[in-house]
């Protein structure tokens, strides 16, 4: 019998059904490093993963950097059961458009070894694998909730590098309306950024503009909030313009938001509340992925733990 675990590959963060952590890695080589948190070692080098985040790029595939977060995340739902040897089936997804040609090479990455031997904040995990399935981001989020989804609908996972548009109609969706727009909060932050170097002539730290996108405020000068506040709800009008791009009309549909960036909607959007739903739950795609693996795996007779 096998587990199933989902994992939301983000570029700003891995996100499971139980967890999250950034998608920043740091290779150490054979050389131990002073700090023991966020471990991983494997191969015999030794990794750090859990601060920053990862480049944007379209294929996820280039280096070793996902699956050894792979590992590292594999690891934290285990712990969390009580766990140290599981036979595994991955749930994971990839960009709504992205998916027909990425696919099949995402789920041989995912499953390049039959089995791992590695050691995760000190502690040691054998895995055997037992499959991977792909699925499109952003619908995976909505899957337990398709019952919401009556008449037309559009829903938009907003990450941290790009924007999956989707719609649902009728509790189906549209796979010939599907778009992917390289349009999430990491620009924000670069325009932000901008903003703030053109009026007021300075550098702010990234994690402040991440605080104040995030929660709408920081504790910082009034001066440099008014501009941050400015930025990112210009360029939450330029979500709803790309949104509107693809046919978004709110009062003939109902708008569903899922992924991190929901914050930038909910915080500085210009929106009607009673026909926008925000979902707040960011581990909802992995959550999803994990719903749609048990289905399939279930309507094939297959067994789980």
């Amino acid at each position: 019998m096998s587990i199933i675990i989902g994992i939301d590959h983000g570029y700003y963060a891995i996100k499971t059904a139980h967890c999250s952590f950034p998608a920043g890695l740091t290779s150490y080589g054979e050389h131990e490093p002073y700090t023991r948190q966020g471990l991983l070692e494997f191969g015999g080098c030794f990794f750090v993963c859990g601060s920053g985040r990862q480049p944007i790029q379209r294929d996820k595939t280039v280096n070793d950097n996902y699956y050894l977060l792979t590992l590292a995340a594999i690891a934290r739902e285990l712990d969390g059961k009580g766990m140290n040897r599981a036979k595994v089936h991955i749930a994971a997804g990839l960009p709504l458009t992205w998916v027909a040609t990425q696919k099949e090479d995402f789920q041989k990455y995912l499953l390049q070894n039959e089995c791992v031997d590695f050691t995760f904040r000190n502690k040691e995990y054998h895995v055997e694998f037992a499959g991977a399935d792909i699925y499109p981001q952003g619908f995976a989020a909505a899957f337990y909730r398709l019952q919401d989804f009556k008449g037309i609908n559009m829903l938009v996972d907003i990450g941290n590098g790009t924007m999956n548009i989707m719609y649902i109609n009728n509790s189906r969706p549209l796979e010939k309306k599907c778009f992917t727009e390289k349009y999430g909060t990491h620009q924000c932050v670069l325009a932000v950024r901008e903003s703030l170097l053109k009026e007021l002539g300075t550098v702010v730290d990234d994690l402040v503009i991440e605080q104040v996108i995030r929660t709408g405020t920081a504790d910082i000068g009034e001066k440099y909030l008014t501009v941050i506040r400015k930025a990112a709800g210009d360029y939450t009008k330029e979500i709803f313009h790309k949104l509107r791009e693809r046919e978004y009309n709110p009062e003939l549909m109902r708008l569903y938001v899922v992924g991190g960036g929901g914050c930038m909607i909910q915080n500085f959007g210009e929106y009607d509340k009673s026909r926008v739903t925000i979902v707040r739950d960011i581990c909802a795609t992995a959550k999803g992925y994990e719903a749609m693996s048990v289905r399939k795996i279930q309507r094939n007779g297959g067994m789980l733990v």
